[in-house]
């Protein structure tokens, strides 16, 4: 019995190819597809671990020598230079040895809704350019608003990621003093000072300026300390400025840390400011079964930032700003006749969006419901955070290795500081371990500061990743911390 040949691949130049009706039929239409997608799986197939270590020097170059002028003609040959360019020295965050940045792999029914967000290529700022769409973006900002004890007045948008998010809340608190009367140049925003710099990003941009952002201090657990943002908040009042919004953090980017909610809500309230909570992080947290409790107080907030392409596993983008007070997206609206008139009849999800035209990100975590179910997604958040937890022990008894602080989420803050080897040796340790794994292909590490030394840091956003996974990248550290110290100075190694 012989083997039926595969389709063959459409003339992807010909002058209707924007139809797949039209493209030599879905006999075609699939085998543009596969096409791509067999591309990728053969490439997938052949990764042995998170990068190569491909230089910027070297990336910058491959890239510059295309000439975009002189089209190749063939999807084949443009596939197989796109791996040249990129695809043969891409970032793999599914693989166990990747522990960098907030980076999640992805489930696969969120691919397949992918393919679908892309060919359809929805906007999602006006009904009448995407129908259903609408309901189904509506439908998934109220069922996280519910997750988050929001009322029946909730409501929010999809946006490009938290930066995004948080911007938006800041704008509503912003809008919303100076609709009290307000002085714009008195305004101030309060957050801990391991909040995400998108806050003070945002005051910038809402032409507040870099003065507008009040850092408050930090508990022994790396949380907001209550009692520094009720002094905080009182010297704003006793100066004559205006304490518009306190940002507290459910998961900071290095230690996942999750102010106290309830506490700081208190204070919010107390004071009349708007509150928001930026739960990009530990957003995963609402669909947990064991560790709901922790993001206990976030339905007081104001507004809250969740990104699903963190711990909800969902292809970047996709995020949402959800208020607990619908009205107050009032603030970002703006009519045109040519695109959302007033009096339609209709809802028009322009009208409480930075953004106009906008991609139907929604519909990814859509599949991803319905096949999986949020349980399962809070598994996986368990076990991410379980696995950190089991990390975290094993480094505190390693005699080579020390940790900055417990983890509360799934991020751990360590560097290798054998007996011996003082601050500023280890601060220069740090950069060349984490350049030296990257070099080599092996594993990928982040780095940050705290208190002004630098450590590393693994991020674990990958539920497949086992203890021995990540004990591996810490014994690569310690290795490679042994065959710096031996072959050099620390000082004349940097």
């Amino acid at each position: 019995m012989s083997t039926p040949l595969p389709p063959p691949i459409p003339d992807l130049l010909a002058p209707d190819l924007f139809h797949p009706a039209r493209l030599d039929g879905p006999r075609g239409y699939l085998a543009a597809m596969r096409l791509s997608v067999g591309h990728l799986a053969r490439t997938l197939a052949a990764v042995t671990g998170p990068a190569t270590g491909r230089s910027p020097d070297l990336a910058a170059k491959a890239v510059a020598e295309i000439d975009l002028d002189r089209p190749l003609g063939d999807p084949q040959a443009a596939l197989e230079e796109l791996s040249r360019v990129w695809l043969d020295d891409a970032v793999w965050f599914h693989e166990p040895s990747y522990a960098a940045h907030l980076n999640c792999p992805v489930v696969i029914p969120a691919l397949m809704a992918e393919v679908l967000v892309s060919a359809v290529n929805a906007s999602l700022d006006t009904f009448d350019q995407s129908v259903g769409g609408t309901y189904v973006e509506r439908h998934l900002i109220d069922w996280t608003a519910a997750r988050i004890g929001f009322g029946p007045g909730a409501d929010g948008i999809f946006t490009s990621g938290g930066t995004q998010s948080n911007l938006q809340g800041l704008l509503l608190a912003r809008d919303r003093a100076v609709a009290g009367g307000a002085d714009p140049s008195r305004l101030r925003i309060l957050t801990s000072r391991d909040g995400h710099f998108s806050v003070q990003k945002a005051a910038r941009l809402l032409g507040l300026g870099d003065a507008a952002v009040v850092t408050v201090a930090t508990d022994g657990h790396r949380r907001m300390d209550v009692g520094a943002l009720s002094r905080g908040l009182a010297r704003c009042t006793d100066a004559g400025l205006v304490p518009a919004a306190v940002v507290a953090t459910a998961g900071t980017t290095d230690f996942g840390a999750i102010d106290p909610l309830r506490e700081v809500a208190a204070l919010a309230e107390t004071y009349g400011c708007w509150l928001h909570v930026d739960a990009a992080y530990g957003g995963g947290l609402l669909v947990s079964a064991r560790r709901r409790h922790l993001l206990a107080g976030i339905e007081r907030a104001d507004s809250v930032t969740v990104d699903y392409h963190k711990t909800w596993f969902q292809p970047v983008s996709a995020s949402a700003l959800l208020v607990r007070d619908g009205r107050e997206l009032r603030h970002v609206t703006w009519h045109a006749d040519y695109l959302n008139p007033r009096g339609v009849d209709h809802p028009n999800q322009v009208d409480k969006s930075l953004q106009t035209t906008r991609r139907f990100d929604a519909l990814k975590l859509w599949v991803t419901l319905r096949v999986m179910g949020p349980d399962t997604i809070g598994e996986y958040v368990d076990t991410v955070v379980d696995l950190a937890a089991e990390v975290c022990r094993h480094l505190d008894a390693s005699p080579d290795l020390e940790v900055a602080a417990a983890p509360q989420l799934s991020t751990i803050v360590f560097r290798y500081r054998p007996d011996g080897l003082d601050e500023d040796a280890a601060d220069r340790l740090v950069p060349l371990i984490r350049s030296a794994l990257y070099e080599r292909g092996t594993a990928m590490v982040a780095a940050t500061k705290v208190d002004g030394r630098r450590w590393l840091k693994l991020t674990l956003l990958n539920p497949i990743a086992t203890f021995t996974d990540i004990l591996a990248i810490t014994r690569q550290v310690v290795a490679v911390g042994e065959e710096l110290i031996a072959a050099t100075s620390i000082e004349a190694a940097v």
